[in-house]
């Protein structure tokens, strides 16, 4: 008996496991936050998700995981995600790989980017996929990536703020005013440089950046788009509305929802796209109030996370309204803004957490307010203050609606008895056909076929490809206007893959390092014209104090090769000083001074005479004035002297440092040796132009001093005695 309760109380159990599981799965909350295209400059192309068309972007497009741009040559385009804000250079390929409350991952085929990150929360990812690596975003800050056309190479720039970059089996952080360009997806072989100087494409983000102070005052910084406010408005205090920001620059006759088109976005539905540059954050965020006649938008409260909405709108009528129109009576679609304190009902399936952020994020409204809607879907008593103002109902007939075409230039107007008599509701009743997703623009630009097949790094796993609309359409048609809950699109079956990135995901065994050690670069590499501050082609260096070190290293490793002239005389060896010459490189001079003592081979003594003449070339190097005192040594080894002369003669055959010898000798006298050895005086002979010490000077010259005279017959005793010794 025991056991049977016991496995009743575990079957028990598990059936409410598996309700609570359905109940989740039926009822899954879409991501609170979108992507918003905002910004559009030449020719910008836009394919959604699961689908293969490529048709021309729209502004206040809001982006979707699966969705992907292609940013044409000497096109621009600035998508906002979250508090990110993403700007994309001419020639640039990106697909939103996954974006829901805590991931934004970007996909970066090709081309560049600008990314400023205002706020980042400690669970929150912010990741950038390119075929080399996967760029992860850990701080506030300034970003840009490169990857060239042919998905070779990728470039990092950190300008303010931290990052890490992810390879196969290696991962780095990198700081602030660091620049890395990797090759392959190993992290190996990479270069290092200073962080590259600001460019127009620069220049024209941080422009962008600074725009939005004022609104930033009244508005939540969650809400996307706020910052094109103040370009095209203004604020005021409306009582019993608070702060209420005013649009400039509209017809008379203009209300909210008009200017622009609904589109079909899983998971919310039908969703507004507006035409005005300022239109994302009135249409997905906050309430409409009629003030005086004119329409003022008040937004949510300034402290609270803003929860997107896909239209603050309720629709008028059911499937069957009807709407005149020139051509008779048709099948149309109405709507109105909501006002403030209104509640608004979502048309897909939300949790009752949800339900409640939605409204209390976008407006001020009391909480039995929203459970009493909340707890009774079919409500129909509810007053709502725009529906009676006039020129705030806006109908198209259906097939505008659902084609996606401009609502403007269709818009009819109803009268006060057909809108009194029809139903208030949440969904508006048309099932999407293609064109719904795809939307009305014309055939836009294709990325390069290479760019779209080329497989990236990444280091989260992004979810599954979306499920194309084709699958699901007969699907949507069941339930009209209304999405498809997480339950009913599992049992979608497409009949062909949908189309989906090449994505790696890397697991690094390591934890990321500080910064990438010293590498090579691989043999042919080319820089880029930017790397122009790597002291050294084929070095990588990784921090600024090595870097200013290392364009000395060439001539340490050449001044070895000084002291092999004449390695058989040791006074040779010991003038050039490798140590000396490592401290002072730019100065080649010291170096060839030995050269310059060589030419004299007949005479021992000579080659000791040039030794002062160099004292005044380095004054700073007193090391040099006690070589004589080491060469004194010299007489006692004349075998070693004759040994090296004749073959270092013929080397040499041009030297014209040897002109400064005669300067050189003239300070003989100081040295000792030469008082130890007075000679008589000799017959007066001229010096020649270009005296040399091998050479006897001409007859019939200018008289010579007694230095002069007594160096000869020294040189003349020496030579004798040496034919002597012969």
């Amino acid at each position: 008996m025991h056991e049977q309760r016991s496995r009743a109380r575990i079957f028990a159990l598990l059936l409410g496991a598996a309700a609570l599981v359905l109940a989740g799965w039926a009822s899954a909350d879409p991501p609170s936050r979108v992507a918003r295209l905002g910004y559009l400059s030449g020719a910008v192309s836009f394919s959604p998700a699961g689908e293969n068309d490529w048709v021309q972007a729209t502004m206040n497009r809001p982006l979707i995981t699966g969705d992907s741009l292609w940013v044409d040559a000497g096109a621009r385009a600035e998508l906002q995600v979250g508090s990110a804000v993403v700007r994309m250079r001419g020639s640039t390929s990106l697909t939103l790989l996954n974006l829901d409350d805590r991931v934004a991952q970007l996909q970066l085929a090709q081309g560049t980017l600008n990314v400023r990150v205002r706020r980042l929360g400690p669970q929150e990812v912010f990741e950038v996929a390119t075929p080399n690596l996967a760029y992860s975003i850990r701080r506030p800050g300034r970003y840009r990536i490169e990857v060239d056309a042919a998905g070779d190479a990728t470039i990092v720039v950190v300008r303010e703020g931290q990052a890490e970059v992810f390879g196969e089996g290696a991962a780095y952080v990198v700081d602030a005013g660091r620049a890395y360009r990797f090759y392959g997806t190993g992290l190996r072989d990479y270069e290092t440089f200073e962080a590259l100087q600001d460019d127009e494409f620069d220049r024209w983000s941080s422009d962008r950046d600074r725009r939005g102070t004022v609104a930033a005052r009244y508005v939540s910084r969650d809400v996307i788009g706020y910052e094109d406010l103040d370009e095209y408005g203004s604020w005021r205090t409306a009582e019993g509305y608070g702060n209420v920001w005013m649009p400039n620059r509209v017809a008379a006759d203009w209300a909210p929802y008009r200017d622009g088109h609904w589109a079909w976005i899983d998971p919310w539905g039908w969703t507004w796209v507006d035409d005005a540059p300022w239109g994302f954050a009135v249409s997905h965020y906050g309430r409409w109030a009629n003030i005086g006649g004119t329409w003022g938008w008040i937004p949510g409260p300034v402290r609270a996370r803003a929860v997107y909405a896909p239209a603050l709108v309720a629709f008028v009528g059911g499937s069957n309204f009807q709407i005149s129109i020139s051509l008779g009576n048709a099948l149309g679609v109405a709507w109105f803004p909501l006002g403030p304190r209104d509640v608004y009902r979502p048309s897909y399936p939300v949790s009752r957490s949800y339900f409640n952020n939605v409204n209390t994020s976008n407006t001020t409204i009391r909480t039995t307010n929203i459970t009493n809607v909340y707890n009774n879907v079919n409500v129909t008593n509810i007053t709502y203050v725009n529906q009676q103002v006039p020129g705030a109902i806006v109908a198209v007939p259906s097939t505008t609606f659902v084609q996606s075409q401009p609502v403007g230039r269709s818009a009819v107007r109803l009268s006060r008895e057909a809108t009194a008599k029809a139903p208030v509701t949440a969904v508006a009743a048309v099932a999407p056909v293609q064109a719904s997703v795809r939307g009305a623009a014309a055939a836009g630009f294709k990325p390069p076929a290479e760019a779209l097949k080329r497989p990236v790094v990444a280091r989260a796993a992004p979810p599954p490809a979306p499920v194309p609309f084709a699958a699901k359409q007969s699907a949507l048609a069941a339930q009209p206007g209304r999405p498809l809950d997480a339950a009913a699109l599992a049992a979608v079956k497409p009949a062909a893959p949908a189309p989906a990135p090449s994505v790696k995901v890397v697991s690094p065994a390591e934890r990321p390092v500080a910064r990438p050690k010293p590498q090579a670069v691989a043999p042919g590499r080319r820089r880029a014209p930017e790397v122009q501050t790597a002291p050294q082609p084929s070095v990588i260096v990784p921090t600024p104090a090595q870097a200013q070190k290392a364009p000395l290293r060439p001539e340490v490793r050449e001044t070895p090769k000084a002291p092999a002239i004449a390695p058989q005389a040791p006074e040779a060896q010991k003038a050039p000083q490798p140590p000396e010459v490592q401290r002072r490189p730019q100065r080649p001079e010291v170096r060839e001074a030995p050269k310059a003592r060589e030419v004299v081979p007949q005479a021992p003594e000579a080659q000791r005479a040039p030794q002062p003449a160099e004292v005044p070339r380095r004054p700073q190097r007193p090391e040099v004035q006690e070589a004589p005192k080491a060469r004194e040594v010299v007489p006692k080894a004349p075998e070693a002297q004759r040994a090296p002369q004749p073959a270092e003669v013929p080397r040499r055959p041009q030297r014209p440092e040897v002109q400064e010898a005669p300067k050189a000798r003239e300070v003989v006298p100081k040295a000792p040796e030469a008082r130890r050895a007075p000679q008589p005086p000799v017959a007066p002979k001229a010096l020649p132009p270009k005296p040399d010490a091998a050479q006897p000077a001409q007859k019939g010259g200018a008289r010579k001093s007694d230095a002069q005279r007594r160096l000869e017959e020294k040189l003349k005793r020496e030579e004798d005695e040496r034919q002597r010794r012969q």
